[in-house]
């Protein structure tokens, strides 16, 4: 299912810039954040990783990030990971970054995301205050998981919304479920985007994620944003 929307960005949005001031909120994972840069999201309902995948991935991660000299139990490890070389830390990513997300895609979990009811209360909430509070740009909600492209003020705005938008959406699919649970998986992904290059990756990465995951019409929706 797709929406297009035309309504123009209204609050300042530009790639990562590495000379001006950057944040990073220490949780369960670091988040970075910078007013007006561009982030990639991803949340993943509760259910969507099963252990024994989780486990191994974090097992193989921590493994190649001590063989490179990182200690993975350093909360600022992302940003050692900066430090290495170019190549090096090219090779985490693509090995890491796209066996998280092929994991994601196996469609593993009840996948409750996939009726259209409850993919709605999504999209409405994402689009709410869109303009107001901060400028979305492209989404998609998958069956078990939510990618989406935004612009927030700062770190406190991102971090404040991210949860209310989480929040909110959690209560009201279980009310639709009959369910009093956790809905959303603590460990949210963010990445600042650095180039032109790497937000036209990612934007083709949400348009096409429902055909890669072989997803029929009405099992997902997806949202891109016609830029200036």
């Amino acid at each position: 299912m797709n929406t297009h929307a035309s309504s123009v960005p209204a609050l300042p949005v530009h790639l990562f810039d590495v000379d001006a001031e950057l944040s990073i909120v220490e949780r369960r994972l670091p988040h970075w954040s910078q007013a007006g840069a561009i982030c990639f999201i991803t949340w993943r309902t509760d259910d969507s990783m099963p252990k024994q995948v989780l486990d191994a991935w974090h097992s193989d991660r921590n493994h190649w990030l001590r063989s490179h000299g990182i200690n993975p139990a350093d909360p600022n490890w992302r940003a050692r990971l900066a430090e290495i070389d170019r190549r090096s830390a090219r090779d985490f990513l693509d090995t890491f970054w796209n066996r998280w997300h092929d994991a994601l895609d196996a469609g593993h979990g009840k996948c409750v995301l996939r009726r259209p009811d409850l993919s709605e209360i999504v999209a409405k909430s994402l689009c709410h205050f869109d303009g107001d509070r901060y400028v979305l740009l492209d989404y998609v909600v998958m069956p078990n998981h939510v990618h989406l492209l935004a612009s927030f003020p700062g770190e406190g705005a991102m971090l404040a919304q991210c949860e209310s938008w989480k929040h909110f959406m959690a209560v009201q699919i279980n009310r639709q479920l009959d369910q009093k649970k956790r809905f959303w998986e603590q460990d949210a992904f963010d990445h600042l985007l650095r180039s032109e290059e790497q937000f036209h990756y990612l934007r083709r990465y949400i348009a096409e994620n429902a055909a890669k995951a072989r997803l029929g019409p009405g099992e997902f929706r997806h949202y891109s944003k016609p830029l200036p």
